[in-house]
């Protein structure tokens, strides 16, 4: 009976040191499976940086975009009206002198080939976005006018504008030049 109980012992002990030895597998791989899931959420987390930074590189990319677009406009908007100021005076100029021809005595061919010219030259400046204040017998404005006289006014035609010094022009939507005025005010 002593060695069905040693027996019985012995593989008990065996039994039990399978289960051991399965427990220590066990903990072994719970061990390894948390270290490989502290890993994962190691690179996760690394992953989700580096997927942030990409969308805040890309976009700082496109504001960068939008503002070398914006500049560049900004730059041909100015060049344009520094140009389009630099020509108003020629064409003061050349209206004059259409002005002394027509009064003088030279032929009409000339005259004709010079308002050729003129209305060539200022057609090729409208396409560009220049534009003419028309300014006689409209109501004085401030933002587009600028008074250089005063006359007294009828009834009917207060604040109106009764003559024009010099022209003005807009460039699109923006006055390059206001039109210089007589305006009529109540005497």
């Amino acid at each position: 009976m002593k060695k069905k109980q040693d027996d019985d012992l012995k593989d008990k002990s065996k039994d039990e040191l399978k289960n051991e030895d399965k427990d220590c597998k066990l903990e072994q791989l719970e061990e390894e499976l948390k270290a490989k899931d502290d890993k994962i959420k190691e690179y996760e987390a690394l992953m989700e940086e580096h997927k942030d930074r990409y969308l805040r590189l890309q976009a700082d990319f496109d504001n960068y975009k939008k503002r070398i677009a914006k500049e560049r406009e900004d730059i041909f908007t100015n060049s344009l009206e520094d140009i389009m100021c630099q020509l108003l005076p020629t064409i003061d100029n050349f209206e004059r002198a259409l002005e002394s021809f027509k009064s003088g005595d030279l032929d009409k061919k000339y005259t004709e080939g010079l308002e050729m010219i003129y209305k060539d030259f200022i057609m090729t400046l409208n396409k560009n976005g220049l534009e003419e204040i028309h300014a006689l017998d409209c109501v004085f404005d401030p933002n587009i006018h600028h008074a250089v006289m005063q006359v007294k006014a009828g009834e009917e035609d207060e604040n109106q504008v009764k003559d024009i010094f010099q022209k003005g022009y807009m460039l699109k939507t923006k006055v390059i030049r206001p039109t210089m005025v007589k305006v009529a005010i109540k005497g």
